[in-house]
């Protein structure tokens, strides 16, 4: 619902999204298996929404996230498996950065 990580924080800051009816507004919130993830009703014209919607068609579709592009909510089902990550992430860089 939105199109980069930078901008889903901005989002959430701004009290964009619920999840389980419950506006969230703390970006490192965790969310559980089953949770529903949806976007506030004063918030569903907003141009970064209706254009990240867009974009989002044009992407592949990931199987421990379901979708419902019409209601703007989502389901997230569960953690993904490394497997499933379509990014490259080196993870000998992540612990670099915090070991230090």
């Amino acid at each position: 619902m939105v199109s980069t990580r930078a901008e889903a924080r901005q989002m959430v800051s701004h009290k964009a999204f619920t999840v389980n009816g419950t506006t969230v507004n703390i970006p490192s919130y965790q969310v559980q298996a089953g949770d529903e993830i949806a976007v506030r009703e004063s918030k569903k014209g907003h141009l970064r929404i209706q254009a990240a919607l867009k974009l989002a068609a044009s992407r592949e579709v990931c199987d421990w996230v379901e979708v419902d592009d019409k209601n703007l909510k989502g389901v997230f089902r569960n953690v993904p498996d490394r497997t499933e990550l379509s990014t490259e992430i080196n993870e000998n860089l992540i612990v670099e950065l915090y070991s230090k």
